[in-house]
């Protein structure tokens, strides 16, 4: 006897536009969303172009940036980390999951990426910009600092910038050095920096000494 094939399953609306943001991201990361077509897309997820579009009447444009958007919304998730116990050990648990999410949706994340510098709307522009300041927020919540001066915001920035592009060069290195590694650096960086600031801008001394000082 033959085994019986495997009963069709129809995807709920949630499951089958998860199918196509999967396929678009998948198709994005690699390049520019010129070059990506419905067709292409609708080919990547296995189903006809008028379903991409009952999905996504907007066309092109509307799935890249719900594309967009939905890698940002779970990224920010990474940066929910409650204020218990030291600093470093906070921040540490953060890249935990920041670093996951790059080594489980290497595709998103270098879409997301991309998407503040290749696509010119302000949408997309806007959706990759809130990841960074969501990042940006939570250091700051977890610095104990509610009005960041230039310097600090500065130094803060920088270092987000430093863990995107970081998180770039991993993948584009067969994700080399181990994670846990490029943790720990990526911590000790975000020490180095402040120091540095430290020396010039009294509000960065004060959390030195403060938020960074207490580690027990």
């Amino acid at each position: 006897m033959t085994p019986a094939a495997p009963a069709y399953r129809r995807l709920s609306v949630e499951e089958r536009r998860s199918q196509l943001l999967d396929a678009a991201l998948s198709l994005f990361a690699h390049r520019v969303p010129e070059d990506v077509s419905l067709d292409d897309v609708a080919e990547a997820a296995g189903v006809s172009r008028p379903l991409v579009y009952r999905y996504f009447p907007g066309g092109k444009q509307q799935l890249y940036e719900a594309a967009l958007r939905s890698a940002s919304e779970e990224l920010q998730h990474c940066f929910d980390e409650p204020h218990d116990g030291p600093l470093l050990p906070r921040l540490a648990r953060t890249l935990d999951r920041y670093l996951a999410f790059v080594g489980r949706h290497d595709a998103g994340f270098s879409a997301l990426l991309q998407g503040g510098s290749v696509v010119e709307t302000s949408r997309t522009t806007a959706t990759v910009d809130g990841v960074r300041r969501a990042a940006a927020a939570h250091i700051y919540s977890h610095l104990g600092v509610a009005d960041p001066g230039p310097k600090l915001r500065m130094t803060v920035r920088m270092w987000i910038t430093a863990v995107e592009a970081a998180s770039l060069i991993w993948l584009d290195e067969d994700k080399q050095p181990p994670v846990e590694e490029l943790r720990d650096w990526l911590v000790e960086q975000f020490v180095a920096v402040l120091a540095v600031t430290a020396g010039r801008d009294p509000q960065t001394a004060e959390v030195v000494r403060g938020a960074l000082a207490a580690q027990t």
